[in-house]
């Protein structure tokens, strides 16, 4: 199956097969307005995966857009943007919540848990391929804040690693993998990535959630790399 998968911005993606697009968490477009150019150019079904309401996943433009034929989006909303944003529900072809399987005629989305809120999400192709964005799953340990207000990181991996033998459960391998990079980590920055590439094999990895600091990646993707050299690494 012919298919591609472009960086957008942020954590958003896009994924272009010969009969549909799906769209990852949009927040902003690029600079020169490429996915809304690809939607807008479409002649096939778009499909809009929205994994949670905030502000850097989900953007209400989207709502508003449609392919060349005029028809809008086909969104894929978490069960908490329709409560938060008050976004009706008839505005979704699905209103997401963690194990309970969506079934398109072009693919099938299985949602999982977050560490934060909304879901991450599977997506699987016809032809096997397994792709998996994380939305806001990652073990988020911020070490630098102070400790009343810090997570307990017993508590956050416990959660984290939970989400993950799910995961694994259902797709023991993953082919495309969307997952958050984010330097305001620290010196955890990698640890959720590490766990996740530990426990089930990647094909692709494409890191996600850098906010405006893509300098970083670099370094930190060749340490993935080292790591684990069976599987590929994007940078964006």
């Amino acid at each position: 199956m012919d298919y591609s998968l472009t960086y957008i911005y942020h954590s958003c993606f896009l994924l272009e097969c010969p009969s549909f697009l799906l769209v990852f968490d949009y927040w902003r477009d690029r600079p020169d307005g490429f996915l809304r150019q690809r939607v807008a150019e479409s002649d096939v079904p778009v499909y809009a995966f929205v994994s949670h309401f905030h502000e850097d996943h989900f953007n209400p433009e989207i709502l508003s857009l449609s392919n060349r034929v005029g028809e809008p989006l086909r969104c894929l909303l978490s069960y908490d943007v329709v409560k938060k944003r008050r976004i009706p529900p008839e505005k979704a072809v699905a209103v997401l919540r963690p194990e309970v399987a969506v079934e398109t005629p072009f693919f099938r989305l299985q949602p999982f848990r977050s560490t934060d809120v909304g879901v991450s999400a599977a997506v699987s192709l016809p032809d096997g391929t397994v792709l998996f964005h994380a939305g806001d799953l990652n073990n988020w340990y911020f070490p630098d804040q102070p400790s009343q207000m810090r997570v307990s990181l017993r508590g956050m991996e416990g959660l984290f690693l939970s989400v993950i033998r799910s995961v694994k459960g259902c797709f023991p391998k993953i082919d495309h993998l969307m997952f958050p990079v984010d330097p305001r980590l620290g010196a955890e920055t990698l640890r959720g990535a590490v766990q996740l590439l530990e426990r089930i094999p990647v094909r692709h990895f494409y890191p996600m959630h850098f906010w405006e600091r893509a300098v970083d990646l670099n370094s930190l993707l060749e340490e993935l790399s080292a790591r684990f050299p069976g599987t590929e690494f994007h940078g964006c």
